[in-house]
């Protein structure tokens, strides 16, 4: 600090007589920094969490984990729609199928290592992204690829030689950018979804699909079930006993995919397929995903209850079906479809569709995806009231026209707002209004009393 002459001179005669210079003849003391403060993130933009369920992060230095695309479109995509769209998925639904794969597969497989493979947020040709919030609760995302508790595997239900009863279906789904920027719509304040914003439902030209995987180690599905060998592997933090919650590093394997499609030329807005893994063929890891077949609605006319698929000698295909067709090629093994010949996936219930299940999906999901999960409802195959599952529902229409709006068809978005709601309403604690004495009325209203989801597809 320079200070000039007559001031060192004034300064002198203080400290002379024994006094102490004003302060502003001394030396000013250092600027002192604030008091830190760490950042507190808008609860409306902050990020949504990428998975719930994972090693420490020390245990896995060096690998790869989950990372949820959330960089949601902010307008509505124009542009001209995928190639399949030119393709009749009715006379042509085997190029269809596989056209619609293809979209899916590309900027998303052909890495090294399958571990590698639909990392869509590293994906170059086409944005794709997941649905937020299936990271909470005891079914939520694990850390390796985002793969979510779907359903358990019963004895059987793969093949006719599979005894291994405990393992579980474990899935993760994507959404093209059609798709996404309704759901950025839904979700654009996050701590205040707004399902409004549904409006009429997903835009012509909206994409989701679904990769499966099964619980069940290697060296015996590969002995149980002959079309996972030669399989693609992932790893997981899962379970290979469906009902256990204790998680550790496991490896799946991929058996099915799921996909729909909003188009404007189906009669009901969609059109859902599978594909199911074939090992035993030729070809490169994902594309040993046959088609399985293609569903636009649901026969509602016909009401036969047919006998069971089971054991599984060959596919039961229902000719007299005018809405689903099915692959008669020998590439698809052996499997057990949905209800009297429907479609539905290797891991899906035989008793319901892929139609019949997405049909439900409102907010909040006051029924559930089957008759068969509710054990309230009373319901014979083939009455009255069954057939309330296996109705022709037009896209963006609720399920139950008074108690809830549509997710059109989206049973991830249903979810996700349920799981917002389960978090918001129990602040992961327990409330002590739910220990009122018996016969005391509790002075918390209970939340809306809702159906879990269960078996998610898109």
């Amino acid at each position: 600090m320079n200070i000039p002459p007559r001031s060192l001179l004034t300064l002198a005669v203080f400290f002379a007589i024994g006094l102490t210079p004003p302060c502003s003849l001394a030396q000013s003391p250092p600027p002192q920094p604030e008091p830190f403060a760490p950042p507190h993130p808008d609860p409306s933009t902050a990020p949504f969490p990428d998975f719930g369920f994972m090693l420490p992060a020390n245990q896995v230095a060096g690998m790869k984990v989950f990372k949820l695309s959330q960089d949601y479109p902010q307008t509505q995509p124009e542009g001209e729609l995928p190639p399949f769209f030119q393709t009749d998925f009715k006379t042509d639904w085997k190029k269809w199928l596989m056209q619609v794969r293809d979209y899916c597969f590309e900027g998303n497989t052909g890495n090294a290592n399958v571990q590698d493979d639909f990392r869509v947020e590293n994906n170059t040709k086409r944005k794709w992204f997941h649905m937020p919030w299936q990271h909470y609760g005891p079914n939520g995302r694990e850390g390796f690829h985002g793969l979510t508790k779907e359903a358990p595997v019963k004895a059987g239900q793969l093949a006719a030689g599979q005894t291994y009863a405990t393992g579980g279906a474990w899935a993760v789904g994507f959404f093209n950018d059609r798709a996404s920027w309704k759901i950025g719509q839904v979700w654009k304040d996050h701590d205040n979804p707004d399902v409004t914003a549904m409006g009429e439902g997903f835009p012509n030209g909206s994409v989701l699909f679904k990769l499966l995987f099964v619980s069940i180690p290697r060296e015996i599905a590969e002995q149980q079930v002959p079309f996972l060998r030669n399989g693609v592997w992932w790893d997981a933090y899962a379970t290979y006993t469906f009902a256990d919650d204790a998680r550790s590093p496991i490896q799946v394997a991929l058996i099915q995919m799921d996909i729909m499609v909003r188009d404007e030329r189906a009669l009901h807005g969609w059109v859902l397929g599978n594909f199911q893994f074939n090992g035993q063929i030729k070809g490169k890891a994902w594309e040993k995903l046959v088609p399985v077949g293609l569903m636009w609605g649901q026969d509602p006319h016909n009401k036969t209850n047919p006998p069971s698929p089971f054991p599984l000698n060959k596919t039961p295909i229902n000719a007299q079906l005018k809405e689903t067709i099915i692959n008669p090629g020998p590439e698809l093994p052996p499997t057990h479809l949905g209800w009297n010949g429907r479609l539905n996936g290797p891991l899906d219930n035989p008793m319901s569709s892929c139609f019949s299940c997405h049909s439900t999906a409102q907010y909040p999901q006051a029924s559930a995806l089957s008759p068969l999960f509710d054990p309230s409802i009373k319901a014979q195959p083939g009455d009255a009231t069954w057939m309330l599952w296996f109705r022709n529902i037009k896209c963006g229409t609720p399920f139950n026209d008074s108690k809830g709006k549509p997710t059109d068809f989206c049973l991830q978005l249903s979810e996700s707002l349920q799981n917002f709601d389960m978090w918001k309403y129990s602040m992961e604690g327990i409330s002590a209004e739910s220990y009122a004495p018996q016969g005391q009325k509790l002075l918390k209203a209970a939340p809306l009393k809702v159906h879990p989801v269960g078996r998610r597809n898109q």
